[in-house]
């Protein structure tokens, strides 16, 4: 392909488009640049492996450090496991993407983007999907596109499209949202608990930005002379959907209309139907039937032509009659129960959360600053100080198979619930304790992740932390058939499964402060989207009322087995003083006390211990030897070393004066040694501080009156 450039001018923000230079080899490539930030985007299709019956997508967001001007820490100096950020940005490009294949297709599609380069005033990773849709475009995939990805931010009271990384940080609202020519697909947002209204309109102004973009690829298509590709589907087996059709309807309405089963029952029932009425009507055909040949050829597509009636069942119940496979009205809310304190002993914090057959167990940690976790990403910030941490182990839907690292979905999950809580946690400054919370999600039946935000909150509150707000979430559904559209309530599993959309919206009483949207259809008029976020304000108020029931703020004591952490500052010149050589300073402290002590740039000390009376007597060890002494001050020390002039004595930890042999005694003094020995406690004065900040004490006129202070001061706590 021919060289091509296209820039695209919006909001002041320039998007550049190359095409035809890189990667000639990819089924199609863009190089999508804004500022210095450069992101090659590759689309590959190979032919379909035997015996997939999904959709296999892979979408992988690349990050090298080379970006950046740095060289990658560790012993190999090379990039290696992603870093959680480079997980989300894969899942983010991957979200809007995937809805809008048809989802016959079975060739192996991959989806690359690599950020070449990287200023820190352009985020890359809302470039990538914009990209994405442009290289899938250019590699003649079939895709219902264009499709485009735009950033809104709140500085002030203006909305701004792809902030800045500053001006997110010190906005309102960091929000990505992902759109067709037919409305929205994707929506993720971390806020300041912003009202509904606000979120509404900030979508509104996003998906305007996303529609220039769309018609700037769709000009870019015409002056390359491309067309969207498209593809025949597979052929359809009308004799098998109706012999399942007349076998099976009956019995899958009956199911789907007794309220009493749970989702065991429920799938037990339909599993029957399938053997029973299914399974063997296509048994006890002639061995010449075309139904039976279809089905030898290919024994899987019973079971898909099962499932594609039970999906149209179930959506006509909600549709035509308002009412769901568990008897629920479209807005309402699973049965809550909620507890805290569960578990004993050195867990810090701990709350039990479920709705309806969801269940999930989640635990406080709280950690010193030297916790915190170090980020070695391109994203500007280099530690996170709140981390919640995700686990979806294979009981909890009564499975069985090999446990593994967390995977793209459980890191997803528990990014959004940390996103949901961070809003309102305390300022480092307010309560300097690293937070962990990790949410065990015990059983599963529809919207984990905010059963995750319920239990995370729960659990804060009851190992102490002072959150500004408690927070609840819910998960929302949709059914559109045609023009009929039905928005969902806490949506569970098979609604999850055979729905439209999964729109999950946490916050506090006052707003929103975080939402993920992502649809199976190929986009989603704003009016609806507005009509799922306020349906869900009303669910979200409901589960804070019962989650207050429990425990309705947080507790006045943290547990006993926390750390307890004290702060002070100190003057940044004097850090390497406090550590001293080698550490040798901060490692005395830390064997006499047992207490930990982390330094901060900025001179913020943070001392940590178990006992209160240690982290005390570390703070007062550091402020002795970042005090500032004068002249003509009393104290009590203890003589460290002896050489023939005279004594060193440490007045405070880590500061030594030196007694001059003649101001040892009143009168000569023949050896130091007459008057003092090393470990002697001895009371000084000091004398002078010279030039070159060299301590001289005396132990002469020193009136008794200042000895008894000095004395008191060492014993004082």
């Amino acid at each position: 392909m021919q060289e091509f450039n296209r820039s695209i001018s919006f909001d002041g923000r320039d998007i550049r488009l190359q095409t035809g230079l890189l990667a000639p080899q990819a089924g199609g490539s863009v190089l999508i640049e804004s500022g210095d930030t450069s992101v090659l985007v590759t689309a590959t299709r190979a032919e379909g492996r035997e015996g997939i019956d999904f959709l296999p997508l892979l979408v992988d967001y690349e990050e090298r450090l080379y970006a950046a001007g740095r060289i990658p820490g560790g012993f190999l100096r090379r990039e290696g496991r992603p870093p959680e950020k480079v997980t989300l940005t894969s899942r983010l490009i991957d979200r809007p993407l995937r809805p809008l294949f048809p989802q016959w297709l079975r060739d192996d599609i991959q989806i690359i983007a690599t950020t070449l380069s990287m200023d820190e005033q352009v985020p890359p990773d809302v470039l990538a999907v914009t990209g994405a849709s442009m290289a899938v475009i250019l590699a003649q995939i079939p895709f219902a596109g264009p499709m485009a990805g735009v950033r809104v931010g709140l500085v002030g009271d203006d909305f701004i499209i792809n902030p800045t990384y500053k001006e997110v940080d010190d906005g309102d609202l960091d929000l990505v949202v992902a759109g067709t020519p037919d409305g929205v697909v994707m929506v993720e947002a971390g806020a300041n608990q912003l009202p509904e209204q606000d979120i509404i309109e900030a979508i509104d102004f996003g998906y305007e930005a996303v529609r220039e973009l769309i018609k700037a690829q769709h000009d870019i298509m015409q002056e390359l002379g491309l067309e969207l590709a498209t593809a025949e589907p597979p052929a359809s087996h009308p004799e098998l959907e109706e012999l399942v059709r007349d076998r099976a309807t009956s019995g899958i309405k009956k199911v789907l209309s007794h309220f009493d089963f749970d989702k065991t029952n429920r799938d037990e029932a339909l599993d029957e139907i399938k053997e029973n009425e299914v399974n063997e009507a296509i048994a006890s055909l002639p061995e010449d039937n075309p139904i039976k040949a279809t089905v030898e050829e290919n024994p899987a597509v019973v079971g898909k032509t099962f499932k594609k009636l039970t999906k149209t069942l179930m959506r006509a119940q909600i549709i035509e009659d308002g009412v769901r496979v568990d008897g629920r009205k479209l807005d309402e809310v699973r049965p809550i129960s909620c507890r805290v304190g569960l578990l004993p002993r050195r867990v810090h914090g701990s709350g039990l959360f479920q709705r309806g057959l969801t269940q999930v167990l989640s635990i406080v940690t709280l950690g010193t600053p030297g916790d915190a976790q170090e980020l070695d990403d391109l994203h500007p910030d280099t530690q996170k100080r709140y981390l919640h941490h995700y686990n979806f182990p294979p009981y909890s839907v009564g499975e069985t198979k090999p446990m593994r690292s967390p995977g793209r979905r459980e890191i997803g999950h528990g990014a959004l619930a940390e996103r949901a809580i961070i809003p309102v946690l305390p300022q480092r400054e307010e309560f300097p304790y690293v937070l962990r919370v990790v949410s065990e999600v015990l059983s599963s039946n529809g919207s984990t992740s905010m059963g995750s935000v319920c239990g995370s909150t729960l659990a804060l509150m009851d190992a102490g932390v002072p959150i500004a707000k408690p927070v609840s979430g819910a998960a929302m559904g949709l059914i559109k058939e045609g023009d009929e559209v039905r928005v969902l309530t806490d949506i569970q599993g098979i609604e999850d499964f055979l729905g439209d959309m999964d729109f999950k919206v946490a916050g506090t009483d006052e707003g929103i402060t975080a939402l993920q949207m992502d649809m199976k259809i190929t986009g989603l008029p704003l009016e609806t989207v507005a009509e799922a976020i306020n349906q869900a304000k009303s669910a979200r108020l409901h589960i804070l009322e019962k989650m207050l029931a429990e425990i309705d703020q947080p507790r006045s004591q943290l547990s006993n087995f926390a750390p307890r952490l004290l702060t002070m500052k100190i003057n940044p010149d004097l850090i390497g003083l406090v550590i001293g050589p080698g550490g040798k300073n901060i490692k005395g402290i830390t064997e006499q006390t047992g207490a930990k002590v982390d330094i901060e740039d900025d001179g913020t000390v943070t001392i940590s211990s178990m006992e209160a009376e240690n982290a005390q007597q570390a703070m007062r060890a550091i402020e002795g030897m970042t005090r500032t002494i004068k002249e003509g001050e009393v104290f009590v020390g203890h003589v460290m070393r002896i050489i023939p002039i005279g004594a060193f004595v440490e007045i405070l930890p880590g500061k030594e004066g030196m007694i001059h042999i003649s101001q040892l005694a009143e009168g000569r003094v023949g050896k130091v040694e007459d008057e003092v020995a090393v470990g002697d406690e001895v009371v000084v004065k000091v004398r002078e501080i010279d030039s070159r900040g060299r301590i001289n004490l005396t132990r002469l006129g020193i009136h008794p009156d200042q000895a008894a202070a000095a004395r008191a001061a060492v014993l004082a706590p």
